[in-house]
């Protein structure tokens, strides 16, 4: 694996072997030891040119346990706040010898760009990019919805007969995107839940189906009811007319959860709402997965740093948990 910029040109068999070596890499974190030699000698940069906490410290925690160097590099008080270029940034780091930069960038596009200028050798991570795609919170969603379906029997299982409804702010939500393609690559049945305001202008050509109703969505039992954040930053129009509203119509609260089946789990990529897009009790319900979500982040974003820069190997799996952990 060169680069992984998104879901949508990621193969069945890719995929299934990044959540496979996230398995081998989840069972080395429950060791006293949990730190591994895998990148040791290799720099790993983290270059976010839009705040982040969960998913840049997520990077970080992931790469330090490879015992990779780690370099965050914000935009914020950097020289890109006085001007300077994705280019000359890249080949900045290009100087420095990263071997790895993870990126998120408000510019859709951003990455592949990086991934393929012919600034910097390194492998490129898609951290996020505009409201295009974020390839490793839909591989911890759908690695979080197989560890809760099939437990220890997960290893080399896709998500085929799996219901998926993804509910909210489609529009700008680049995790929507990732996690349609990723989940119907994966064989899982996907549908779209929003206001009419906030569903793409077009999704014909999108391997999912839509509805408007969320009451709709759940009586056709889901085994997973994904909901996104409300993104109020980058809403520059009325999408609906009052926050009560949206809650009212698109939220998740209590008499929502009752109706759900008592196998459905409850997702959040985070940060949430609270009150608005779901209820407090739904976020800290049992059949939540938010917590579990954190947690298999790093555990994702440990395999996906791997087999960008050591896993090479067909037996790249086997090989994490053959690694001395001391």
């Amino acid at each position: 694996m060169r680069h992984l910029l998104d879901t949508r040109s990621l193969s069945r068999d890719d995929a299934l072997r990044i959540l496979d070596v996230a398995e081998d890499m989840a069972d080395t974190q429950s060791r006293e030891v949990k730190k591994l030699p895998a990148l040791r000698g290799r720099t790993v940069v983290n270059l976010f040119f839009e705040d982040s906490t969960r998913t840049r410290i997520s990077f970080e925690a992931a790469a330090k346990r490879l015992s990779a160097d780690v370099i965050n590099f914000s935009a914020k008080g950097s020289s890109v706040s006085k001007g300077e270029s994705l280019q000359d940034t890249a080949q900045t780091l290009q100087a420095m010898g990263a071997d790895a930069v993870v990126i998120r960038h408000g510019a859709s596009g951003a990455p592949r760009t990086l991934a393929t200028s012919g600034w910097i050798s390194a492998g490129v991570v898609n951290a996020g990019d505009g409201t295009h795609e974020h390839p490793t919170q839909a591989l911890l969603d759908a690695f979080t919805i197989r560890k809760r379906t099939f437990g220890d029997a997960s290893r080399g299982r896709d998500l085929a007969g799996l219901r998926v409804a993804i509910v909210g702010d489609i529009l700008h939500s680049r995790v929507a995107r990732s996690n349609v393609w990723l989940l119907h690559t994966l064989g899982a049945e996907v549908t779209l839940v929003a206001p009419p305001t906030l569903v793409p202008q077009d999704v014909s050509h999108w391997p999912a189906t839509v509805t408007f109703d969320l009451d709709e969505a759940i009586a056709g039992d889901p085994h997973a009811l994904m909901m996104l954040r409300i993104q109020l930053e980058r809403m520059n129009a009325a999408y609906f007319p009052t926050e009560r509203e949206y809650s009212r119509r698109w939220g998740l609260d209590a008499r929502r959860l009752a109706a759900l089946s008592a196998d459905s789990m409850v997702m959040h990529p985070g940060p949430m709402n609270r009150g608005l897009e779901i209820s407090a009790e739904a976020a800290d319900s049992a059949r939540s997965t938010v917590l579990d979500q954190v947690a298999n982040g790093v555990s994702v974003r440990m395999a996906a740093l791997y087999l960008l820069l050591a896993g090479s190997g067909p037996d790249a799996a086997q090989n994490v948990t053959e690694e001395d952990p001391r």
